[in-house]
This record gives C-alpha cells, sequence and structure tokens, in this order.
C-alpha cells in the first residue's frame, strides 16, 4: 500500500506497487501544465494525489532540460525550513548571505524545471509564499502541487482529484471490470491472496465494498489486506458493522472523511495491542525511518535503561525519563492479544485495554513485521537496508491514539530525541574514518527525524540543552554535507533557548561561526567563534577551544588575510591536537596552514605539511579530509609548476568529494584542475572544467565567496583559454561543461584531455578505457563502495574470506590504487 517510496536523490518516487488508471486525470494534469505555472492537486487524504502527481511529472519530464525534482513535505512541521527543503531536493547549496527564499530564486532564475512539492496543506502559507516567489523571480519553473487545499495565488490552477469511478452494484455489472475501484481491489488482493481475480460471482459483491468505501484508493487498499483471513463477502458484512460503529458518533464530519477514517479506524481495531502501541508511538517520526529507530522509540525503558553512562568526552546525555507505560485507549478488537483484560469503559464509550507491561525490543520488532504485512507500514530502500514510512493520513491517526493518554507523546518524542542524538554522536565518532559515505547517506535519511529531535529539543520545557547538544554534535553533518544554512536555523535557534555557559554552548557558538563565515557573515562568525573562545578557556575545555580557534584562522584565510592566517595555523600546528580534539579539525588545521602556505608561494613547506596530514588521514583511512589535502598537494605542485603531480592529485581529490558529496570542495577542486589544464595548454578540456565548476558554484554562491583569491584562480583561467581558442569555441566549451550533471562532470574531469570518456568507450558503465573488471570483480567493488569490510562481502557473496580478500587486492592493483577508500570513489564517479 500507498505505492511510492522517495528517493534519495529527490527524482520522482518509484512505483513499488501498480498505478491505476487515471487518463482522464493525467490527461487534464498535463494540459494544466502545458498553459498554467502553478497546478495543485486537491482532494481528501487517501484520494491519490501524490501517486497521480508523479505520473504527470513523468509524462512531462522531457518538457523541462533542467529536471524534475519532488520536495516531500510530510515530514516537515516548520514553515522556515520549506525554502530550504526546496534547495536540498534541487541540489543546492547555497552559502550566499541572502535570505533562503532569495537564494533559492536566484539560483534557479535561469532554469526550466518542474517542481513538484507533495503535501502542503499543513505549510500552506509557506507554500504559497514560495510558489509566490519562483513565479514572480523566475520564468522557466512550474509547480505541481498537491494539497488538500488550494494555496490561494490568483496564478493557481486546480485539478480535483476524485475518488476513483465505482459502478452501482445494484445495476448491470458485465462491464465492471473496466472501472479503476474494482481494478485497485483485485490488483491489491491478488498481491495477498494470489490468484485472485473479478468473477462474475464476487463481481457485484467487490463493486458494494468499493461503493460502501467511496472509492478512496487508501481505503480500498487497507480493506483489500483483510482478504488474507476473510472473502469478500465476509470482508463487506463486517466493514458494514465497523462502518455504523465508528461514524456514529461524528454526524457533522463529511462524508468522505467518514469513510477513511472508518477504514482506517477498522485497520486499527484489527491490529493487536502491540502493533496499536507501536503504531501511536512510531507517528512521532517524520518521514523514513530504520528498524533501530522504531525500536528506540517504540520499547519501553527497562530499569537499566533509565539511565545512561556518560557519552564522548564525560559529558552525559539528558536521560530517558523512565515511565510506566500507560495503556493507550482503543475501542474493541477482534483476537487482537490473548489474555488482555479489560478496564472499565473510557469516557465516550470506547473502552481501555491494558496492554502487556513493558513492550520490549523483540516486540516492537514483531509489530512492525505486523504493521507491514497489514500495509500500515510501507518499506522501502534506504542507505543499510530497509526503511519504513507511515503514510500522512496514517500517523495523523496513530498520533491522536498517541495524545490519548497524557505524557505518552512527550515520551515518545523524547526517546526519538535522545536515540538522534545517540546516533549523532556515533556518527561524529566515526566521522574521521572509513565510513564517510555511509555517514552521509545515513544522516540524510534521517533528515526528517532529526529536524523533529532538534525541534523537541529546543523548544520542550526542560530538552534545551539536550537539544543545543544535539545542534552542534551535527558540525561535521552541516559542514561537510552541504547543510550550512539549516544547521546556522537550528543553531540560533537552540544558543537563544540554552543561554547558560556550558559545554554545549560553546561547541554551538564555534559551530555556529563556522557556518555563518560559510555563508559570507565574517563578522557574525568572527564573533561567535571568538565567545565560543573565551566560554571554552573559562571552563578549562581545551578541546572546544582548539576547535574555537580553527573556526577563528578559517576566517582570516577566507578573508584573505592570508598573513595572519598564516601566522594564526603555524601556531595552532605546531602546538599540536589536544586532548578531546577531533582529528578532523586537527587534519584541518594542517589544511588551512598549507592552503596558507600555497598561495603565498612557500610550496616547499606547502607539500611537507600536507604529508605529515596524509599520514593521519591514511591511519584511519579518512576520505574527507584527505580529499583537501590531495586539493591542496595539487595547489603546491602548481606553485612549483610540477603540472603532471598536481593534476594527478587533483583528480585524486575530486574522487574522493565525490564519494561524500562534499559539492564544495568539487567547486574548489574542479577550479583549480581547470586552471592546471589551462596551464598545461589544455585549453578546451580546461573550458569544459570551467563551465562545470561555474554551474556547481551556481549552486553554491556564484560570488565563489566575494573570495579575491578563489576569483583570481577563475579569472585568470578564463584570459588564458578564451584567447587560445578563439571566443566562440571557449563559450561552446564552456556551455558543454555548464550543461554535465555532478556525476557526468566528475567523470569528465577524471579523464586524460583528448580520451573518450568511459561512457562512450566502454561496454560496461565500471569499464575505462584501460580497465576491466570481471563481473565478480565489479560486485566486490560495489559491496566496497558500500563500506562492507571483507569479511562481510564474504557473508554477502557466499564465498570465503581469503577469496573475497583476493579480489579486493586485484582490483586495487588493476586501478592503480592503494586504499578502499579510492574504489569506492572510483565507483561512485561511475554510477
Amino acid at each position: 500500500m500507498g505505492g511510492s517510496a522517495p528517493r534519495r536523490d529527490h527524482h520522482l518516487p518509484a512505483e513499488t506497487t501498480s498505478f491505476v488508471d487515471r487518463r482522464g486525470e493525467l490527461t487534464q494534469g498535463r494540459e494544466l501544465l502545458a498553459r498554467a505555472r502553478l497546478v495543485t492537486l486537491t482532494g481528501p487524504g487517501g484520494v491519490g494525489k501524490t501517486r497521480l502527481a508523479a505520473r504527470i511529472a513523468a509524462r512531462v519530464r522531457r518538457a523541462f532540460p533542467d529536471g524534475v525534482r519532488f520536495v516531500h513535505l510530510s515530514g516537515l512541521h516548520d514553515p522556515a525550513l520549506v525554502p530550504l527543503a526546496v534547495a536540498d531536493a534541487l541540489g543546492l547549496h547555497d552559502r550566499s548571505a541572502q535570505p533562503a527564499l532569495d537564494a533559492l530564486v536566484d539560483q534557479v532564475r535561469e532554469r526550466r524545471l518542474l517542481l513538484v512539492v507533495d503535501n502542503c496543506e499543513h505549510l500552506a502559507g509557506a507554500c504559497a509564499r514560495l510558489a509566490a516567489a519562483l513565479l514572480h523571480g523566475t520564468e522557466g519553473v512550474r509547480i505541481l502541487a498537491t494539497s488538500r487545499h488550494r494555496l490561494g495565488l490568483t496564478e493557481e490552477h486546480l485539478l480535483e482529484v476524485r475518488p476513483l469511478p465505482v459502478p452501482d452494484p445494484d445495476a448491470d455489472l458485465s462491464a465492471a471490470d473496466g472501472y479503476p475501484a474494482l481494478t485497485l481491489f483485485a490488483d491489491r488482493a491478488a498481491g495477498v491472496v494470489p490468484g485472485f481475480r473479478l468473477t462474475p460471482a464476487n463481481r457485484a459483491s467487490v463493486a458494494r465494498l468499493c461503493h460502501r468505501l467511496d472509492g478512496l484508493p487508501l481505503a480500498i487498499e487497507l480493506a483489500a489486506v483483510r482478504m488474507r483471513v476473510l472473502d469478500v463477502d465476509q470482508l463487506l458484512d463486517r466493514l458494514d458493522d465497523r462502518y455504523r460503529f465508528l461514524t456514529s458518533g461524528s454526524p457533522a464530519a463529511l462524508p468522505r472523511h467518514q469513510t477513511l477514517r472508518a477504514a482506517v479506524a477498522w485497520s486499527h481495531d484489527l491490529c493487536t495491542l502491540p502493533e496499536q502501541t507501536v503504531w501511536a508511538r512510531l507517528s512521532v517520526l517524520a518521514g523514513s525511518f530504520d528498524l533501530e529507530t522504531a525500536e528506540a522509540v517504540c520499547a519501553d525503558p527497562t530499569p537499566t535503561s533509565t539511565t545512561r553512562p556518560p557519552e564522548t568526552g564525560g559529558h552525559p546525555v539528558t536521560p530517558p525519563h523512565a515511565t510506566t507505560r500507560p495503556a493507550l485507549p482503543t475501542r474493541p478488537t477482534e483476537g487482537s492479544g490473548a489474555g488482555v483484560q479489560p478496564a472499565a469503559p473510557a469516557a465516550g464509550g470506547t473502552i481501555t485495554l491494558l496492554p502487556p507491561p513493558g513492550l520490549r525490543t523483540d516486540d516492537v520488532l514483531e509489530a512492525v513485521a505486523g504493521l507491514v504485512d497489514k500495509s500500515v507500514l510501507c518499506r522501502e530502500p534506504g542507505p543499510g537496508g530497509v526503511r519504513y514510512r507511515l503514510l500522512d493520513t496514517l500517523r495523523q491517526y496513530g498520533l491522536e491514539q498517541l495524545r490519548r493518554v497524557a505524557g505518552e507523546e512527550e515520551a515518545a518524542r523524547r526517546r526519538q530525541r535522545d536515540w538522534m542524538l545517540r546516533r549523532a554522536e556515533e556518527c561524529e565518532r566515526g566521522w574521521f574514518g572509513p565510513g564517510q559515505p555511509e555517514t552521509v547517506a545515513r544522516l540524510r535519511a534521517d533528515r526528517d527525524n532529526l529536524r523533529a529531535a532538534l525541534d523537541f529539543g529546543i523548544s520542550a520545557p526542560g530538552e534545551t540543552l539536550a537539544g543545543l547538544r544535539l545542534a552542534g554534535t551535527l558540525w561535521f553533518h552541516w559542514h561537510a554535507c552541504g547543510a550550512s544554512r539549516e544547521g546556522l536555523y537550528w543553531l540560533d535557534r537552540a544558543l537563544a533557548a540554552a543561554p547558560e555557559p556550558t559545554r554545549e554552548r560553546a561547541r554551538g557558538l564555534w559551530v555556529a561561526g563556522l557556518l555563518a563565515a560559510a555563508t559570507r557573515d565574517f563578522p557574525r562568525g568572527h564573533r561567535h567563534a571568538t565567545e565560543a573562545l573565551a566560554l571554552a578557556r573559562t571552563l578549562g575545555d581545551a578541546a572546544e577551544a582548539a576547535h574555537a580557534e580553527y573556526v577563528i584562522g578559517v576566517i582570516r584565510l577566507f578573508g584573505d588575510d592570508l598573513p595572519g592566517a598564516l601566522r594564526h595555523f603555524e601556531t595552532t600546528v605546531a602546538r599540536g591536537p589536544v586532548p578531546g580534539q577531533h582529528l578532523s579539525l586537527v587534519g584541518l588545521d594542517q589544511v588551512e596552514l598549507a592552503c596558507a602556505l600555497g598561495f603565498l608561494g612557500d610550496a616547499e613547506r606547502a607539500v611537507e605539511v600536507c604529508e605529515q596530514a596524509l599520514r593521519l588521514c591514511e591511519r584511519h583511512d579518512e576520505q574527507w579530509v584527505r580529499s583537501y589535502v590531495l586539493r591542496i598537494l595539487a595547489l603546491a605542485h602548481s606553485v612549483r609548476r610540477d603540472w603532471p603531480r598536481a593534476e594527478r592529485h587533483g583528480r585524486e581529490a575530486l574522487r574522493l568529494k565525490l564519494a561524500v558529496h562534499d559539492v564544495i570542495g568539487i567547486a574548489l577542486t574542479l577550479d583549480l584542475l581547470a586552471s592546471i589544464a589551462a596551464e598545461r595548454g589544455a585549453h578546451e578540456h580546461a573550458a569544459v572544467l570551467l563551465g562545470g565548476a561555474d554551474r556547481v558554484w551556481a549552486d553554491i554562491d556564484t560570488g565563489r565567496w566575494g573570495s579575491h583569491t578563489l576569483n583570481s584562480v577563475r579569472r585568470d583561467t578564463e584570459e588564458r583559454v578564451a584567447p587560445a581558442l578563439g571566443r566562440d569555441a571557449f563559450e561552446r566549451a564552456h556551455r558543454r561543461g555548464h550543461a554535465l550533471g555532478l556525476a557526468e562532470l566528475v567523470g569528465h574531469a577524471l579523464q586524460e584531455p583528448g580520451r573518450p570518456h568511459p561512457a562512450e568507450a566502454a561496454s560496461s558503465p565500471y569499464d575505462d578505457t584501460t580497465v576491466r573488471l570481471t563481473r565478480r570483480e565489479t560486485e566486490v567493488a560495489r559491496l566496497v563502495a558500500e563500506g562492507l569490510a571483507n569479511q562481510q562481502i564474504a557473508d554477502r557473496l557466499v564465498i570465503a574470506r581469503r577469496t573475497a580478500e583476493g579480489h579486493v587486492e586485484r582490483i586495487l592493483s588493476k586501478l592503480g590504487f592503494s586504499n578502499r577508500s579510492q574504489i569506492a570513489a572510483w565507483m561512485t564517479a561511475r554510477r
């Protein structure tokens, strides 16, 4: 049920179930988008707006050369984050000083694209402002929105999505097979009863059932799941009974709302009590989640888990509050758990059932499996394996059940916040290591739940210190993964909510300073960093003081104070790491020192510092900092005019940056590679790279942060290449690079000038003109790219560990690489 599993790349959702014919709406939607720039699909919950929008978008995608992007808003509840969610869906990483919505409009002003904005009703005002800004500030952007209510703009064209047509069950049904409602039921029923189909014997009952459900797709799908234990006539009889019982108390509700609510409530009542409890508690999760998250949020605290030992650095996390789980009120159930004893009737005539005390993690696993089986939870692929999702209608129903018992929602949200904090701290501890691509993917998949945890931690009374700690712990995510704007938003809120002089505040201040500097607000960044330094010294926290010093030095470097930056980083690098200092920032201290040396012309010392930093990265098999070290090595060899070495290091840096999706690092490295290509006389190659670099910078900051140093590199490259090629040829090559996608662009940059791109010359997407992996080696390389160790690869492929090790060694030899992270980057560049 639910049918669509959102892909992480924000393109159109992948359809996981068949799409029932809506030819009329598809045609009408395409016609509306041809003449209107804002089309809103409206209709009741469960009617199929999301599926229809995805289908319409798929039909018209060729009309939009800059693509179709899908923005999921169901897990978002803060209006301020809407422009950031859209920028994320578009792959934009704005670092300018403009307001987020203004920056978004500027970045897409020249593009022709379709933006599908799903589930707008709970953020209607923010979505209306978004649509108005895009309609008035661009010419080539069109918007297809889904909402239960119109957005209210004069430019808006509405397409009402109606329930599926249902034949009169008492009329002639000889042609009933052509009705989409009956087709949907038969398709979903066949999924649980293999071989089920519409026949003359069951056609009238199916028609009556779909008619009773008002043709609402979600209601029909929920009912079809019951075919596991009931036939159509039994299903219809019990649904009629349940419908009369459930809707008797809501005479003012709209009929279709009553119908859907009755279907959802019936599904709820047919769940076991642990399943009902898990459904309710899962409703605090926004977006998708994995099984570990479900277990952490839904299981009751045990006597040994009501407090936790101190975490990293001896700073304890706010422990989850120990609670004895109160019973969730529920209606009478059919076979929902033997041995459950009813209590006295609750208010409103329902009966409160007391579930078995102490829901364990094993119980949660069993309940999740049951909810998937009942089509309450959708399964979808995700990083690390299977993830789950509650459809918005079902999540809202679960939240209603959770709120019927005082304190249940707060306890569930606190468990979610504590789990997200624990996961963030685990990711931070492992960040300087081999699993960075997997960490990036996991945190992106968890973004909606991180937002929910941050909002609870910042806004709930008594929780603000934990909220500030979570926002600060995610510094590497905000900074390395292109989420500076959102990170700064959360840190501003968290710092305002928790003004006490704590270690969490010192951390939050320097992270906010780093992110402010990333958006070119150097005065604000310096102010935050110096305050963080003073507070850390007052608290005697040498690690946070060292982190704050790094930010102060970066601001000097990117503010074009190269001598000041050099003196600063010479001091911090000579001092060496302090206890508790994050190794990423130890390495970045060395990177920035080498950068200052390189720009000031001292190439020999820059190479020496880089080699020291490389040894640190190689000991930990780390990629992100290593990619910056390699870029600075390329810069240093450029100063020495050793172009082959400079180019080799630049390409290796680019591979690693793509592996961790460091868009800013990709932009910086492309600038450098374009300059090197120009110096080597590969003028057309340089022009293509420059066009690609300009496109990547357009998604960040077209002014390259206003840095004289960065802009002079770009300007010098064009001044060398354009006269050599001629202006027309330069513009053609520049446009070619500007049109490439990120992976294509990196793939092009990794080739020797004059050699064909692998996509044009290879028989396999993983082959190039000099490298051919066998099928098994390609499988192993994919698993290496997923972060699996040799034993895990052996287990996955059912081979001996020694065999797996041999495959990895042969891959390294064929590709000329020295470590596994290079294999991962190479595979990523070819996806």
